[in-house]
């Protein structure tokens, strides 16, 4: 036996947490303790959001009127943070679940779990097979997809690149749909499974973003339950939600230091908006500017607290459980940053020539009645939901803030706003934070309460759960704009 050394093939077998410094075997399986009670984020205090919970009436009644599940799920709970956008975002769900529409109630849930399956998001899939089954659905689709209708298995290309390249659409996977057969898509119906993939692609980002907890753990026995620890180290595992704002940071900064990080942070603010008064960037600049946070983009590496024991692509590192992979095809297709290092220059897509105010909105109320109006609600609201606070300050206009939390996401997938200026994006988000942004939006299942708890210290939970809010529409609205892009190609 070599004792001196390892062979490639075993150290490949192995991950180092930068965090602590444990090496890790990238096929552990750990028993950790359940928490005696726990609440509906990993990431927040129970307390935080039962409270607001008790408060507000309202929750109550939106959950009455528009949950399909009929009770009050840990999704809503964390988001009853924000009443006011909970109820667009319960009406916008409850329609395209259970309203009048193109598709049948039992294929809009099968859909939502093929939807939830690309980021391997196993609440989202626990609760769409009750409601499949509920809804009347064959129990055998459960099966996976090579048990399910030809026309269904159709949509796997496009759900694939919605979720993870959206810019790869073309008119011809819609022409491919709409044209086959006996199996074919009518338009309509198309635009329903279209707004039902990007809902649950972006709800998938919510999901992991906020620590949402299962509703029910299958795996728990004993107080204890078993969990694959393939990326992640003990030190990344949720702890008991009773340890308030337990920090695995894994960094040295006290209160003093994040205050003074907050004041920067509004201090830079003041600045950007003196300088937008005094003068205005030009049009070449601002191209540039872009163009420069687009190429920066690349280096914002989500999951970077992991480096390889020695090499390994995060790709590999990726174990999928069947459970999850019979829903979906192709498991190791994900995202790719736009603005690729050597790779054929992608035309930007400019938000000017297609927006979502102008041709979307329009394209999909005119084939889904409703449901357009149903969704500029929801993106104006999570766009110009504010408190008019930050941490402990009051009186703050957090416009500028907002906006480049949304254009940030809009970037990574290659879409430019000509009217913005992209240089206020690396003034206003730390990299902490873009790392965050990254990993929510685009590899949403990598997320850790490290990466959570590591931005915005001074801020409260609920301005996160905003933030997470911001990204979750944001993606939907980027999935949403390159299909019907697409469609809007196709018909013309």
């Amino acid at each position: 036996m070599n004792r001196g050394g390892s062979s490639p093939s075993a150290a490949a077998s192995y991950l180092l947490c930068t965090n602590c410094r444990k090496v890790l075997r990238k096929d552990k399986r750990i028993r950790v303790s359940q928490p005696l009670t726990r609440g509906p984020s990993a990431f927040i205090p129970e307390k935080e959001v039962v409270q607001a919970n008790t408060v507000d009436e309202r929750t109550n009644f939106l959950v009455e009127e528009y949950s399909t599940s009929g009770r009050l799920d840990n999704i809503t709970q964390v988001m009853s943070l924000h009443t006011q956008y909970l109820e667009s975002f319960l009406r916008s769900q409850f329609y395209m679940l259970r309203m009048d529409g193109p598709l049948p109630l039992p294929h809009r849930h099968y859909i939502a779990i093929m939807a939830a399956a690309r980021h391997q998001c196993s609440y989202l899939i626990n609760m769409h097979v009750d409601e499949f089954l509920k809804t009347g659905g064959i129990a055998e689709w459960l099966n996976g997809l090579e048990y399910v209708p030809q026309r269904l298995k159709n949509l796997n290309e496009i759900n694939k690149l919605l979720a993870h390249r959206p810019w790869l659409i073309t008119k011809e996977h819609i022409q491919k749909l709409v044209k086959t057969g006996e199996n074919n898509w009518s338009l309509p119906e198309l635009v329903h499974a279209v707004v039902l993939l990007a809902h649950y692609h972006a709800l998938a980002s919510f999901v992991f973003g906020s620590g949402i907890n299962p509703e029910r753990d299958p795996e728990i026995s004993n107080g204890l339950r078993l969990i694959p620890v393939n990326n992640f180290c003990v030190c990344d595992l949720a702890n008991d939600n009773n340890i308030e704002n337990a920090s695995l940071t894994g960094s040295n900064f006290g209160i003093v230091d994040s205050l003074s990080e907050l004041e920067a942070l509004m201090e830079r603010m003041k600045r950007l908006q003196e300088e937008r008064e005094d003068e205005e960037a030009s049009q070449e600049e601002m191209t540039t500017r872009f163009e420069k946070e687009k190429k920066e983009s690349l280096f914002v590496v989500s999951g970077d607290t992991f480096h390889s024991f020695p090499h390994s692509d995060f790709e590999d590192d990726m174990i999928i459980t069947s459970d999850v992979s019979r829903y979906i095809e192709d498991p190791g297709f994900g995202y790719e940053d736009f603005a690729r290092r050597g790779e054929e220059h992608l035309p930007t897509f400019r938000a000017q020539d297609y927006t979502w105010e102008n041709h979307g909105f329009s394209l999909v109320n005119r084939l889904y009645s409703d449901i357009g109006h149903l969704l500029d609600e929801k993106f104006r609201m999570v766009y110009n939901l504010t408190y008019n606070t930050m941490a402990t300050h009051e009186d703050v206009d957090t416009t500028m803030l907002r906006r480049a939390l949304f254009n940030y996401v809009h970037c990574m997938f290659g879409i430019r706003y000509d009217d913005y200026d992209y240089g206020e994006v690396n003034q206003l988000l730390e990299r902490s934070l873009k790392v965050y942004i990254k990993t929510v939006t685009c590899y949403p299942e990598r997320t850790t309460k490290r990466m959570y708890d590591s931005y915005w210290r001074q801020f409260k939970h609920s301005e996160k759960v905003h933030v997470n809010l911001l990204l979750m529409e944001a993606r939907m609205q980027a999935e949403l704009l390159y299909a019907l892009r697409a469609i809007t190609r196709h018909l013309t």
